[in-house]
């Protein structure tokens, strides 16, 4: 089954030995972050460092100052790794070990952006913004996650891209220094604090200022530690909590906002790049998921799309909706045991091909296990 590693720019750049290492493994396929979310991150075969430390999202090539010209919403270079281009560099050593090289871009999730310009970031249900969190259904903010899509996936080197966040972003999400947890939400609670009430989306649901003040009022028994609706899914426990009426109109917006983003992204990379580049979405197939692996519909999705990676635990889900011929499931593991991963299960149900998260962060002892199952 074909595999691809997960790679930062800085496990290659400043490592001659990385590519090897990599291609070692057993994989045939890198997804290198391109476009990445602020992150601190452990390097542990680096010859000069162990730690990286990326303040802000950032672009890894030269973003290009025409296109971005005069508008807010724009992508931030980064400092930390000494290079113009550490994407292409990185993109080139590995090429030249036989790997293919995928773009991995963050497009919706930006903490940089969102307290530059909190206009364009998800309002909750009292009025607080989530500066990590863009709002897909503002016009602005797509014609960011477009711009942005297309110039970080169609770099030189690249074959095809796998975009994360192309879609909602809400409460459940890993802030600096978090401290949310004294009050245990559940689903509905998290997708109830997720909503999202800026003026483009008040428009979207349809029903003025009741949905605000609905979500408002099904929360309160939550704070004060009622139990959520015993229900088989968060839409139900919506519904139950809304009224089917408003629960119907704030869902039937969220999945029309993230469609149109979805579209409009890979439209705008398939005209870029062409027939050949691969266009992957990260993605749960619960629809009304958000967060880094956004919910989609699947069989929509897939009549644009190439493919999705879904967590390995839900590609049998996945695969088991029609989609177009040709499109391929995605299996994401993730292999390091210090972060509560292990080994990866070679034939996922479900699955056409595997995604490990993440090989620069891996230990040695991690690298040896996934030697042992990629190349038995």
């Amino acid at each position: 089954m074909r595999a691809s590693a997960f790679l930062y720019p800085w496990d290659v750049v400043g490592d001659p030995a990385a590519p090897a290492t990599v291609a070692g493994l057993g994989v045939q396929q890198v997804t290198l972050a391109s476009a990445y979310h602020s992150t601190r991150a452990l390097t542990p075969r680096h010859p000069t460092g162990r730690i990286v430390t990326a303040p802000h999202s950032a672009v890894y090539y030269p973003p290009s100052g025409e296109r971005w010209r005069g508008r807010a919403l724009r992508p931030h270079g980064q400092s930390w790794i000494p290079a113009v281009d550490p994407f292409g560099d990185a993109a080139d050593a590995l090429t030249a070990a036989g790997l293919e090289v995928h773009a991995w871009v963050v497009l919706a999730h930006n903490s940089l952006l969102g307290r530059a310009v909190p206009r364009c970031t998800v309002e909750n249900a009292y009025g607080e913004r989530y500066p990590w969190a863009l709002c897909v259904a503002q016009a602005e903010v797509v014609e960011y996650c477009v711009s942005l899509a297309v110039e970080a996936s169609v770099r030189p080197g690249a074959r095809g891209v796998e975009l994360e966040s192309c879609g909602w972003y809400g409460l459940a999400h890993l802030h600096a220094h978090d401290k949310i947890g004294g009050v245990g939400l559940g689903p509905v609670g998290q997708l109830l604090m997720s909503l999202c009430f800026c003026p483009a989306c008040e428009r979207g649901y349809g029903l003025r200022e009741k949905a605000r003040a609905a979500v408002r009022e099904a929360l309160e028994p939550l704070w004060r530690g009622a139990p959520e609706p015993a229900t088989g899914c968060e839409a139900d426990g919506l519904a139950a909590l809304l009224g089917p009426g408003p629960a119907s109109a704030v869902l039937a917006h969220r999945l029309r906002a993230a469609r149109e983003l979805q579209h409009t992204v890979i439209g705008a990379v398939r005209a870029a790049a062409g027939p050949d580049f691969r266009i992957l979405l990260h993605a749960d197939p619960d629809p009304w998921r958000y967060g880094a692996n956004v919910g989609v519909d699947v069989g929509w999705v897939l009549d644009h799309a190439d493919g999705l990676v879904v967590p390995a635990a839900l590609a049998a889900r996945a695969s088991a909706v029609p989609r177009r011929p040709g499109t391929v499931i995605a299996a994401n593991s993730t292999v390091v045991a210090g972060m509560g991963g292990g080994a990866p299960v070679p034939d996922v149900p479900g699955a056409d091909e595997l995604r490990l998260y993440h090989v620069g962060l891996a230990s040695d002892a991690d690298l040896a296990t996934l030697r042992a199952v990629l190349r038995p």
